[in-house]
């Protein structure tokens, strides 16, 4: 992590905070799934995998484009990052945000779990679809870093008063730095394998 003076703000990178949650929902929703295949369900396997597949899209459809608005709106109410503020290093906000959010994703497993006695596979297909969107929204604003030549970070006290989420109500703007600061590429992806989901 680079260290500030007095006066600065800790910064996270706002691409890294969403991509933060998509690896654990993505691979969560694919063991689930498995598990919900080995049960026959009320519904049957082959109603229970095609619903999952629906919502797999839909999922990843309304998490990938829901608040792009808001995104945009807090990219360009943006100030530059002082030389007194701490960039925070990209594995110290995967591990905080998924730390803060371990039992939300504990519970949402078990729930995708459930639905398998129901619908084999369709909870288990969601929960991966959510996390395929938080990938695409992630890359979306790393299009956004790229296209502005800056990359976006917001405060770490207020991404914390608003529960992890970086386009929260407690977020009122993001800060800049160039696209060689911190250990992140554009997108959240690491600068040594900036393609693989993480």
């Amino acid at each position: 992590m680079t260290r500030g003076g007095r006066g600065g703000q800790g910064l996270a990178r706002v691409a890294v905070v969403v991509r933060a949650g998509a690896a654990p929902l993505w691979w969560l929703g694919i063991f689930a799934a498995g598990i919900g295949v080995l049960v026959p369900g009320l519904t049957g396997r082959r109603i229970g995998v095609l619903t999952g597949a629906a919502l797999f899209v839909v999922a990843t459809a309304v998490v990938a484009y829901v608040r792009r608005g808001r995104y945009r709106a807090l990219a360009r109410s943006t100030a530059r990052a002082g030389r007194n503020d701490v960039l925070q290093d990209r594995a110290v906000t995967v591990r905080n945000w998924r730390r803060a959010h371990r039992w939300w994703l504990l519970l949402t497993f078990l729930a995708a779990l459930g639905t398998g006695f129901a619908a084999p596979a369709a909870g288990g297909l969601l929960l991966a679809g959510c996390g395929a969107g938080l990938w695409l929204k992630a890359a979306w604003i790393g299009r956004l870093e790229q296209a502005d030549e800056a990359l976006l970070w917001v405060r770490v006290d207020w991404l914390r008063a608003g529960a992890g989420r970086p386009a929260g109500r407690a977020v009122k703007a993001y800060r800049t730095t160039g696209l060689a600061a911190g250990d992140a590429a554009p997108g959240g992806g690491s600068r040594r394998r900036s393609a693989a989901m993480v």
